[in-house]
């Protein structure tokens, strides 16, 4: 599942705490939004900040994305949503993950109104990225997410 043009991450690539493997994140778009493009953009800045990105694309369900994360021993969980189901779709990834006996944390990106950051924390959302978030914060939020710390 992982792209081999881009996604390995070299010798020099950004380490999980114990230093003996990149990162790796896997990005999807949880649910029936059929738009990409962003998260696309953020699979480039990941891979170019030297973390590992097992890109899952469009319409994908909380069993899917827990099957890739379980297969890639992935260390982070990555959705996009831009269409209004963030206080939906979050907590059900975030419900199926501990349900999978998983500690995976889960990033959210997207279109996600000031005033619902709250209950997605409440609910074990990691963080919330909007747009315009840079490369670097969120390339910071990944791997402060797979460190175990915000």
């Amino acid at each position: 599942m992982s792209d081999p043009a881009g996604g390995a991450a070299g010798p020099d690539a950004e380490r999980d705490p114990q230093h003996t493997q990149p990162v790796r994140v896997v990005l999807a778009k949880l649910g029936l939004d059929g738009h990409d493009r962003g998260l696309k953009v953020v699979a480039r800045m990941l891979r170019d900040a030297g973390l590992e990105v097992i890109y899952l694309g469009l319409r994908q369900t909380a069993e899917s994305i827990l099957l890739a994360v379980e297969q890639e021993d992935a260390d982070v969980i990555g959705l996009s949503i831009h269409n209004g189901g963030h206080l939906t779709l979050a907590p059900r990834m975030v419900r199926a993950v501990r349900a999978a006996g998983l500690d995976t944390p889960v990033v959210v990106g997207g279109i996600v109104p000031e005033l619902d950051l709250e209950r997605l924390q409440t609910a074990g959302v990691f963080a919330v990225l909007g747009p315009g978030a840079s490369a670097t914060e969120v390339a910071h939020t990944v791997r402060a997410a797979a460190a175990g710390h915000p």
